[in-house]
This record gives structure tokens, C-alpha cells and sequence, in this order.
């Protein structure tokens, strides 16, 4: 998860240079085709059959809508928005994920690990407000941060619900029918969005968005993913998360976007030091 920890992070710097060109919708469809036909063809190599799973296809089709969402109003977000204070919010996510095993799955999260997400969460409301203590006062909260945080809401049940629907199917070819289940969900939502849009006139900085999406932020993190939800309970499976923020951080300032305040990096570290208490932590 530290690995899917660094790719994640790629996704919200190189996102934000390309959500300006193309509609958010159109962007994640083309990019969970490419990412659905990149892990079928793995799971064919590997397994030499189809890789479709077609018992209880309505699984597939709950985890898709779930991803379409969390995905959607991120590239929504950061249209208007930055990508650090995006990536903030994504912070809060085990928090709230934590919950939805309780409810999903009856999973008890250990009194350290609940210490972990508090301290986590104070550092990403810190770095959502920028540092700035009378917006935490008044709750100054931006508009793209609040669209993050309803899809944020949608892929904490991801994690619990991956795990509940899993029916002892083969790993590649699980991945491959939520990948396939989003492209599906995506391409129902978007249709009209998606042959409206110009392709042949988008500039590189998308199709190099999309190649990495595809491939490293999708295929690769989905399969990462699905591996750990199997594994962790689901407080922990998103818990890597927390170094999301001092990541981003990181990218931006190789980017030349500039680097943050020392206030903003502050709350950044904090919530990666929720990270060092999630892994000496017991799993309930």
C-alpha cells in the first residue's frame, strides 16, 4: 500500500494539469476502458481463460458506481481546487471507512488505530484550511474540497463492500470486473459527454494523463487495492493514505507548481505521523 500511496499521488498533480481540457467524465471513461483492456489482457496471460466474472454481476455494478463517483468529483475538484488540498481529503477517507466496516462487515476497529485516524484527520483539516485558524473557526471550506468529500464518502464503502462481495474469485479477474463494471457505469453517466468531445484535439498533457491514470493510478492501484482489502481490515486498507498530502506536496514543488508554506506542511506531517501509529497498531 505504500507503493499504491505513491501512484495515487501522481494522479492528483498530473490530473490537475489535464482536468482544464477535458470534461471529468469523458477523462475517467477513456481512462477505465484503457485500464479494463490493460488488466484483461494480464488476467488472460496468466489465467489462459475468461477473465469475466458473471455470477452476481449487480456486485460488480455497486462497486463501479461507488468508483464512479469518487472519481468523477475528484477531477470535479480539482478544476477548482488544489491538488494538496484534494489530496486532504482523501486523508479522511479511513476514518470514515473504519465506519462503514462496522456497518458492513462488523469489523472493530482498536482503540490506537482510532488514535491514529484522530491524529490523521486533525492534520488534513489543517491542511485544508491551509493553516489558517479562523477559517477552521468558520468553517471556510471550498467548494471543490465539499464535491471531494461526498465522492470520498462513496469509495470508503469501496474497501468494506470489495471485501464483502468477494466470492473466493481469482484476484486478476475480480479487479478486471470492477475496472470493467466502472467503464460500464462511467460510459452510462457520460454517453453523450463522451462523443461529444474532440479527442483528436486534446493536447498531450491528457493523453499523458490518461496513460498514467490507465496504467499506474487504475490498473495497478486497483489490483493493489483489491489485494489488500482481502488482508487489512478497512480502517487500514486506505491508512497508507495519510502520506498522500506530504507526497503531493513533494510533487508540486518538482513540478515547479511552486511548494508549500511550512504551516501547510506541518499538518501534512501530522497526518503521516497517524501512519506510524496505524502500523504498530493491532488489526482490531
Amino acid at each position: 500500500m505504500l507503493l499504491f500511496a505513491f501512484l495515487i499521488s501522481g494522479s492528483f498533480s498530473i490530473g490537475h494539469l489535464a482536468a482544464p481540457f477535458i470534461d471529468p467524465v469523458a477523462l475517467n471513461a477513456i481512462r477505465f476502458m484503457t485500464a479494463s483492456q490493460i488488466m484483461g489482457l494480464i488476467a488472460i496471460i496468466f489465467y489462459k481463460r475468461n477473465p469475466v466474472i458473471k455470477q452476481a454481476p449487480w456486485r460488480f455494478l455497486v462497486l463501479g458506481a461507488l468508483t464512479t463517483v469518487f472519481f468523477v468529483t475528484m477531477f470535479i475538484a480539482l478544476r477548482i481546487t488544489t491538488p494538496v488540498s484534494t489530496s486532504a481529503i482523501f486523508t479522511l477517507i479511513p476514518f470514515m471507512s473504519a465506519g462503514f466496516g462496522w456497518l458492513f462487515l462488523r469489523q472493530s476497529t482498536a482503540p490506537i488505530v482510532l488514535i491514529s485516524l484522530a491524529i490523521a484527520a486533525v492534520g488534513a483539516i489543517w491542511v485544508i484550511f491551509r493553516g489558517n485558524m479562523q477559517a477552521i473557526l468558520d468553517f471556510n471550506i471550498g467548494k471543490g474540497e465539499l464535491i471531494f468529500f461526498a465522492g470520498s464518502i462513496a469509495y470508503a464503502a469501496y474497501a468494506p463492500l470489495a471485501k464483502k462481495f468477494n466470492r473466493g474469485e481469482p484476484l486478476l479477474h475480480f479487479t478486471f470486473t470492477v475496472l470493467l463494471g466502472t467503464t460500464f457505469c462511467l460510459f452510462i453517466w457520460g454517453n453523450s459527454i463522451i462523443w461529444q468531445t474532440d479527442w483528436l484535439a486534446l493536447p498531450p498533457v491528457v493523453w499523458l494523463a490518461i496513460g498514467y491514470l490507465a496504467f499506474f493510478s487504475t490498473a495497478i492501484t486497483f489490483f493493489l487495492l483489491q489485494f489488500s482489502t482481502l488482508r487489512l481490515p478497512a480502517s487500514k486498507v486506505y491508512s497508507y493514505g495519510y502520506l498522500i498530502p506530504s507526497i503531493v506536496i513533494l510533487y508540486e514543488g518538482l513540478l515547479g507548481h511552486g511548494w508549500a508554506s511550512p504551516v501547510i506542511f506541518l499538518g501534512a506531517i501530522l497526518t503521516a505521523m497517524g501512519l506510524l501509529v496505524m502500523i504498530m497498531a493491532p488489526d482490531a
